[in-house]
């Protein structure tokens, strides 16, 4: 059996990363594309005209955020396997047992 727990937090971590890198990852996709084609890089803004900024900068920030997004996933996926491979359902110890055939039951059946 497996440990539905960590089965269902690998998921949401698997799921959050995913839904961080398409919300945000627009945003960083695009200093990489200006540091190659253009070489001069800026950051935008709805209210203000842009502000000419160091690529490398952007660039350091990018690799941040997909650090980021990659640690989720593969903290994910580390829980989810976890989660597969887990014991913690199968290796109850018997006075711990609840219902038929665990001590719980034989000792309420005796009084």
């Amino acid at each position: 059996m497996s440990d539905t727990r960590f089965t269902i937090l690998g998921v949401v971590l698997i799921f959050s990363g995913f839904l961080v890198l398409g919300i945000l990852g627009s945003d960083h996709q695009a200093s990489s594309i200006e540091a190659e084609e253009f070489g001069d890089c800026y950051i935008y803004s709805e209210n203000s005209a842009p502000i000419k900024t160091d690529c490398s900068v952007k660039v350091s920030d990018q690799i941040a955020f997909f650090g980021v997004v990659i640690a989720l996933i593969a903290a994910g996926v580390i829980v989810l396997v976890k989660g597969v491979r887990g014991k913690w359902d199968s290796e109850v110890k018997p006075e711990d047992m609840v219902g038929p055939g665990g001590r719980s039951s034989e000792s309420d059946s005796k009084s």
